[in-house]
């Protein structure tokens, strides 16, 4: 379980893909230490196990269900990775319950810069439409945003400088893949109902 909080980002170093799985390793100075390995890490929102460390470099195993569904089936060396470690209980909550379970992937359709904050609009198939709520969360490549205004088949997210500044969205233009995962409350509800 995750906040959708971003405190650090991490650089790809090598991606090895084929038609089965991915071997990742990820530069970044955040720390771990060797009991942390086997721990869960959000990694653009894709939750993942940490399998070894050396020095600054952290090594993850994807399988083909993960490629399959997120936007690392077009990542490549030197892109940039929002980083999350796992919620622990007794500190402070931000943001939202995350499980960094990836629903699909959305494409960019637009960016306007307003001020100093950006405006962005996603594209969704319509079956997912059911998914979003004016003033609602949902999670874009890890991150915690609410959503600003729902249309015919996209939404939009206001994005403030100081997100920007900490996280993989500022690298963000049109056309990009990014990873969506709704509100976990809005899907259990939505599937009682049902």
């Amino acid at each position: 379980m995750f906040t959708g909080i971003i405190s650090h980002t991490g650089k790809i170093k090598k991606i090895s893909k084929n038609n089965k799985n991915c071997l990742l390793k990820i530069y970044s100075k955040m720390k771990f230490s060797k009991k942390e390995i086997g721990d869960s890490l959000s990694c653009s929102g894709t939750c993942l196990t940490l399998e070894a460390t050396f020095r600054n470099v952290y090594k993850f195993y994807l399988s083909k269900e993960t490629l399959k569904r997120t936007n690392f089936k077009y990542a490549k060396k030197g892109d940039i990775v929002n980083l999350e470690k796992s919620l622990k209980f007794g500190k402070r909550l931000s943001g939202h319950f995350v499980q960094a379970h990836v629903d699909l992937t959305s494409d960019v359709k637009g960016i306007k810069i307003i001020g100093k904050s950006w405006l962005i609009k996603f594209k969704l198939p319509s079956k997912y439409m059911k998914y979003l709520v004016k003033k609602g969360s949902i999670t874009i490549n890890g991150v915690s945003l609410t959503i600003a205004n729902i249309f015919n088949n996209t939404f939009t997210i206001s994005i403030i400088p100081h997100t920007l500044k900490l996280t993989n969205l500022i690298l963000l233009k049109k056309g990009d893949h990014v990873n969506i995962e709704f509100d976990i409350l809005g899907k259990y509800i939505r599937n009682f109902i049902k």
